[in-house]
């Protein structure tokens, strides 16, 4: 039994004040008309129309039945508006992200994202600091683990690997080390977390267990593309992400240090909103292409 289709037939008799009005209204018979209203009186089991040959009234029932369903009609086409609009991502984008990543990783994509999601505009704050979602209208927040709080609801979306590098310049004045303990004897170049001031640490994975390398730290900066042209410039060796580095050392500028023997704990990246309902259409094809890209 098509209940819906019931109400509707039901709500436009008593719209149109008669079974003959509505039945021209819906393109019906006035028997087809009256056939479903007596359907649904049935299924109901109270009476909800007193009809007579001139005259037709909505009985007690009738009137409260009318109050609660005389809004489905127009629910149903909002749903289905909802839907279609959600179906076709579009409206405007915030997307707050570190400033190296925003930078090198989600810059170059952003001609790619427009054209596979048109209707979309993003807006793209490249910061270190914590934003505020809900302050600063922000849709979705790409943090490393380290800008994660208990206010967020977090998905990890990528595994970046951390690079150890230096310039072929600094290697041939200060020597190649050979293991992370060397480190100490070397210029390192540190980045400091603007939020908190903390030192990001150098941590490698040693026989199973986290260890954090000690320093000598030369230079300090909370830019991670500064600390990347001090090394460049032969200032020291520099830890960068994959994504930072790389260009670097495709071109010769920077060297990879610790290849083989030691394996450093990686970047992980979070996309970040701050409830569920804000997983809507847009930001969840946006956390899908950058994994996709990502992966690529």
């Amino acid at each position: 039994m098509d209940v819906l289709g019931l109400i509707s037939n039901f709500i436009r008799v008593v719209e149109n004040g008669s079974i003959a009005a509505a039945a021209r209204a819906k393109g019906m018979s006035p028997a087809a008309v009256s056939q479903s209203l007596s359907r649904l009186e049935s299924h109901l089991g109270v009476r909800l129309i007193s009809r007579t040959t001139r005259s037709m009234t909505l009985t007690e029932n009738g009137k409260r039945y009318f109050e609660k369903v005389r809004h489905i009609p127009q629910d149903i086409e909002i749903a289905s508006q909802a839907a279609a609009t959600e179906s076709r991502p579009q409206g405007p984008l915030c997307i707050a992200t570190t400033a190296a990543f925003g930078r090198h990783v989600i810059a170059p994509l952003m001609p790619a994202f427009n054209q596979a999601f048109p209707d979309i505009e993003v807006e793209l704050i490249a910061t270190d600091r914590n934003v505020d979602h809900r302050l600063e209208g922000v849709d979705v927040s790409i943090r490393i683990e380290a800008q994660l709080n208990d206010q967020l609801i977090a998905r990890k979306i990528a595994s970046l690997p951390f690079v150890f590098c230096a310039a072929p310049a600094y290697l041939a004045l200060a020597g190649t080390p050979s293991t992370p303990d060397e480190l100490s004897q070397h210029a390192c170049l540190v980045f400091r977390y603007p939020t908190d001031g903390r030192f990001l640490p150098w941590t490698f994975t040693v026989n199973g267990q986290l260890v954090n390398a000690k320093l000598n730290a030369k230079f300090i900066s909370d830019d991670i593309d500064i600390i990347a042209r001090i090394a460049v410039n032969g200032g020291g060796i520099a830890r960068l992400a994959s994504f930072v580095a790389q260009p670097f050392i495709d071109n010769g500028q920077l060297v990879p240090l610790f290849c083989h023997d030691t394996e450093s704990v990686p970047m992980t990246i979070f996309a970040c909103v701050h409830e569920r309902s804000a997983l809507n259409a847009k930001v969840r094809a946006f956390i899908e292409f950058l994994e996709e890209a990502i992966r690529e």
